[in-house]
């Protein structure tokens, strides 16, 4: 309006703008009455407005099934502000570590906060990337009186490629739920999650991706999005050390968080001291790894990264001579999972 008054517009545009404005006081009532028809209570809605927190708990029968048909439909996804990974990011390429592997730029907390480094400073939306060890970095030597397996590098692939799915999975945010994700970690991955000692690249990749096939995760996306997270590991082992480095020092922060977070429970159940097993061996495996990796020169995650390309393309160049996505299935062959297509 305050336009119209500083310009001399002829009956057409005056028409047109009074037909914009109408509209908007259309639209403006529409709102009022969707208000109206709002399935959440007035009490609810009085919490939200007061800033409070509100759990799936404090709703009604009936705001509970109203919110999980929005869940169903996809209504709330468009709510969710898409997560970019930090390997993606351009920080991931200038990552620096000090000799010992440990952060070379400490961050300071404030004195009049109970929040540790851990539990506050990894989630700061400042950090583009994960932190880094607070302590110096052991050699493998002094970890063990045997020399390291050279099946290692095949090990970290299973490794990265379950710490890819899991963050994608949480939307990056696997503080919300820490034992929710390592569970989903201990599920995709082999090695940490069953012991696993693949011995190729081929072997490691395959009950990856079977399991990002399975009906449990299959929503996500299936083979397609497997590839995303093959072309995710392939990012990784593009960057330098340092950047692993940090990525294996956060998958052992998720690991040690739900740890904590089952043992604040005090749950005695044999399902979860079956977890916590688990984890325990998780937690040494991913930190023998990190110190592994820490001592390992960048010439050998690119040779890495070849074979895991080489793979990939094996894999592409299948399933595009197939007129229909082929389902994932372990097979057994010398002892060996391969992928084949299912009729």
């Amino acid at each position: 309006m305050e336009e119209l008054q500083h310009l001399q517009p002829d009956d057409g545009s005056k028409q047109k703008m009074l037909d914009i404005l109408k509209r908007f006081h259309s639209e403006d009532e529409a709102d009022i009455m969707d208000e109206d028809d709002s399935p959440l209570s007035e009490e609810t809605i009085q919490k939200v407005l007061s800033g409070n927190q509100i759990s799936f708990e404090d709703l009604s029968a009936e705001e509970k099934k109203h919110f999980q048909r929005a869940v169903a439909s996809g209504e709330l996804s468009k709510l969710i502000k898409p997560w970019e990974p930090w390997w993606s990011k351009p920080s991931a390429k200038y990552i620096s570590l000090g000799q010992d592997g440990t952060q070379l730029v400490q961050s300071l907390v404030k004195e009049d906060t109970a929040v540790s480094s851990e539990d506050g400073i990894e989630s700061d939306p400042l950090h583009d990337v994960p932190l880094g060890p607070d302590s110096p970095l052991p050699s493998v030597s002094k970890l063990s009186a045997a020399g390291p397996s050279p099946l290692l590098a095949v090990h970290l692939v299973d490794i990265m490629y379950s710490y890819c799915f899991t963050l994608r999975l949480y939307n990056g945010d696997w503080q919300s739920d820490p034992i929710g994700s390592a569970t989903v970690l201990l599920s995709v991955s082999s090695v940490l999650g069953q012991g696993g000692q693949p011995e190729t690249v081929l072997e490691a990749l395959s009950h990856c991706m079977e399991q990002t096939c399975s009906p449990a995760f299959r929503h996500m996306g299936g083979l397609q999005f497997a590839l995303g997270l093959i072309n995710d590991t392939i990012t990784l082992l593009h960057l330098d050390t340092p950047a692993l480095v940090c990525m294996l020092c956060d998958l052992r922060r998720l690991i040690q968080h739900a740890e904590k977070d089952l043992k604040s429970e005090n749950s005695r159940k044999s399902k979860s001291s079956e977890i916590k097993t688990k984890l325990k061996f998780a937690e040494r495996k991913v930190y023998f790894i990190m110190c592994w990796a820490h001592e390992q020169p960048q010439e050998a995650w690119s040779s890495i990264a070849a074979m895991v390309e080489a793979e990939k393309s094996r894999l592409v160049e299948f399933i595009g001579s197939k007129t229909s996505v082929p389902k994932m299935k372990k097979v057994q062959n010398e002892g060996k999972p391969l992928i084949k297509e299912v009729e």
